[in-house]
């Protein structure tokens, strides 16, 4: 399952990053340029690109809820 999520502030990241440890699933994070990225690794989370918004993959339906406040709608 996908989820399509703009983090624009540096707490974004880390509520992110701190919701996505607390998961069971594997979290990956991919952004349009091919940059794939795990959830739960600062140092992958560090090197994407955030000017577009990013694709979130996992099996964890719950985890995929709680992104609300940083879903945003296909553009």
């Amino acid at each position: 399952m996908i989820r399509r999520i703009r983090l624009t502030k540096a707490n974004d990241l880390k509520k992110f990053m701190e919701m996505a440890t607390m998961s069971s699933y594997s979290i990956g994070v991919h952004t349009e340029k091919n940059q794939i990225a795990d959830a739960k690794s600062v140092l992958g989370l560090m090197a994407l690109d955030y000017d577009k918004p990013l694709i979130v993959v996992t099996d964890d339906e719950d985890f995929l809820k709680r992104l609300d406040p940083w879903a945003v709608d296909d553009e």
